[in-house]
């Protein structure tokens, strides 16, 4: 019964798989005329209809261009209704019995300034995925299952030496039971704090790039805001997926915030030091300050390694300035913090292998904790503006994944020389 008519080979009605326009992101239309005026050149009297302009139209096409469309704010609505009118017709014309699929891949993020969340954090949203999903939901669709998808080649031009995204995000969506229920505020926050840390979890054990981490917690937080039929303040004013998204990203800290405090407590003293100075100088009182606030001392810091103080001024070591031949199996004081700086050493300077081998002769504790470090200190260093510092921490976490998988089999090569032995 769930078979598909077709008319033509073509399924009526259809299975919906699109990749929609990303806001203001690419002006498709502006793109087409480089290719359009030789086209027109050499086909313009086979298919007169196809060329009877000058350059490709434009008024109609749905991307966000403030220029073209009247300022920001009309351009925003231009794009916003413009994607409700396509997902309203994509909810009426969709085949009943099957999902649609979305592909989408959005890097904008505005720290709403004067407005602040609970914890006294900056609200932090998007506007290309509020236009984007406010449509989607708008339209009675619910969000059923999210993953990310690595869609873009490493050597492509746009990602070198920058922090580009390098996945999409699949969404999975069915329309919204007309029951559904509705939810209070603090009814969506508890469901988001009981189920994104899983989502967000099985994410960076996966290795997903931080540069993907928070538009990747995007999908399973809305499925939780798209499953009800309205979330609703106490005034009873519903909640817009504007809102959603800044709350969705606040339980993102949330959930770096519990990794960090797992840590060891060298690794958090160095964090809490990098999110100030960075890799620069500090004064020594300040950093014996907060030693004793991470119930260590600056002095076993420094003997573990990762700190230098000289002068009454105290800074961090770059990943380049740790010892060559660094081996992790022999240090006594060792943290988090020099793992994850050790394999970023390797993994600049000699590649994956070298870093691999490192990993193998590392404690499989800190091993984890310089993961969840590496997703931590990237968040921190794009949000301070260090690119080129988010650049190496995006680049160990990526590379995490096939890392363990290599260490696994060293270790395994190591234990069965032994039992020969």
């Amino acid at each position: 019964e769930n078979a598909l008519d077709s008319v033509n080979g073509v399924p009526t009605p259809p299975l919906i798989s699109t990749d929609p326009p990303y806001y203001d992101n690419v002006p498709y239309a502006d793109l087409s005329d480089f290719f359009y005026v030789w086209l027109r050149k050499s086909l313009g009297d086979t298919y007169p209809s196809l060329f009877r302009t000058l350059l490709t139209p434009k008024a109609e096409e749905l991307v966000a261009d403030p220029y073209r469309q009247g300022g920001r704010e009309a351009a925003k609505r231009h794009f916003e209704e413009g994607m409700r009118r396509v997902f309203q017709n994509l909810r009426a014309k969709a085949h009943p019995h099957y999902p649609l699929s979305l592909y989408y891949a959005f890097k904008q993020q505005e720290t709403e300034e004067g407005e602040e969340e609970e914890g006294g954090t900056d609200r932090v949203a998007s506007t290309g995925w509020e236009t984007f999903l406010q449509g989607l939901v708008d339209a009675g669709f619910q969000i059923t299952a999210t993953w990310p998808m690595r869609t873009e080649r490493t050597n492509r031009s746009r990602g070198q030496n920058s922090n580009a995204l390098a996945s999409s995000i699949v969404l999975v969506c069915r329309p919204r039971p007309e029951d559904a229920p509705t939810a209070t505020r603090q009814d969506f926050l508890r469901t988001l704090r009981r189920e994104l840390p899983e989502a967000l979890r099985k994410l960076t054990q996966g290795s997903i790039p931080p540069v993907d981490l928070a538009q990747s917690a995007i999908g399973p937080g809305m499925a939780v805001y798209s499953r009800f039929g309205a979330v609703l303040e106490p005034d009873g004013r519903a909640i817009p997926v504007r809102e959603a998204l800044a709350l969705i990203n606040q339980v993102l800290d949330e959930f770096l915030a519990e990794e960090e405090a797992e840590l060891d407590a060298p690794t958090r003293f160095a964090i809490a030091w990098y999110d100030q100075y960075g890799y620069g100088e500090g004064p020594y009182g300040d950093a014996e300050t907060l030693a004793k606030a991470k119930n260590v001392s600056v002095a076993a810091v420094k003997e573990g390694g990762i700190l230098r103080a000289k002068g009454g001024k105290v800074r961090l070591l770059r990943p380049e300035e740790y010892t060559a031949g660094w081996d992790p199996a022999q240090d006594r004081r060792l943290s988090a913090w020099e793992v994850a700086h050790g394999l970023i050493k390797a993994l600049k300077e000699q590649g994956e292998s070298a870093a691999a081998s490192l990993l193998a002769r590392t404690p499989e504790a800190l091993a984890e904790g310089a993961r969840a470090l590496a997703y931590r200190l990237y968040g921190l260093a794009e949000r301070k503006g260090r690119l080129a510092e988010a650049q190496d921490f995006n680049l160990l976490a990526g590379s995490y994944g096939h890392l363990s998988v290599e260490a696994r089999k060293t270790r395994r090569a190591i234990q069965e020389e032994l039992f020969r032995g």
